[in-house]
């Protein structure tokens, strides 16, 4: 029973596995992509990743170190030379899995693995979606948040100023109101006394009368 064991035999045995995942990383290297089944792909790139790894430091402890699994000079070759230029700037993760369907007759699960750098096509179309693709993201930073903070006070102090001018302002247009309102009654009840009170004229006609009328009366 195969309880805890990590590693897919493949059904094959050591040796046979050891052989058959030697061409392949040897062919992956020489064609930068190849086609397998799934299972294969993902044994594969725990096995060839490490070598080019190795390949970075370019030795001949390391050469020799990646002959002993590769096996193929033209390979190892390859790797230090071309792959190795080409790889300097990722740290990991040199090789892709791209799924393509089942396989007719037994139904196997079917793969490319190519080598991540030497796929322009499908590197330039992530860089445009990832340059498409709006993030939001929060702003970030104490001193952001200072900032906000006292733009948030002093924007706050400046509303609560407005709002007491204002009110000052109302109330001051209130009390002019209402004194005229007082004042409008006050003289309108002048008016009406005014019209109210008796002529003087007409008194002083009527006391002349009366002094005419005396004097022809005496004269009488």
């Amino acid at each position: 029973m195969r309880h805890g064991k990590k590693i897919n035999h493949l059904s094959r045995k050591s040796a046979h596995r050891r052989a058959m995942l030697s061409n392949m990383a040897s062919s992956l290297i020489l064609n930068k992509r190849i086609k397998t089944t799934t299972a294969k792909a993902k044994a594969l790139k725990t096995y060839v990743e490490p070598l080019i790894t190795k390949s970075k430091d370019d030795k001949t402890h390391s050469r020799r170190i990646v002959f002993k699994y590769l096996q193929n000079k033209e390979a190892v070759a390859e790797l230090f030379r071309d792959v190795a230029e080409k790889v300097s700037g990722r740290p990991g993760g040199y090789t892709r899995i791209l799924k393509t369907g089942n396989r007719l007759g037994d139904n196997a699960e079917m793969c490319f693995i190519e080598l991540v750098d030497y796929n322009e096509n499908y590197s330039v179309a992530s860089e445009t979606k990832s340059k498409t693709s709006k993030r939001r993201r929060r702003r970030g930073g104490s001193g952001k948040k200072k900032q906000t903070t006292e733009e948030d006070q002093m924007t706050a102090e400046t509303d609560k100023q407005k709002e007491e001018v204002e009110s000052q302002t109302e109330a001051k247009e209130d009390n002019q109101t209402e004194e005229v309102s007082r004042q409008k009654p006050s003289e309108e009840v002048k008016e009406e006394k005014k019209e109210m009170k008796p002529p003087k004229e007409d008194k002083d006609e009527g006391k002349e009368e009366e002094s005419d009328e005396k004097n022809n009366t005496k004269e009488e």
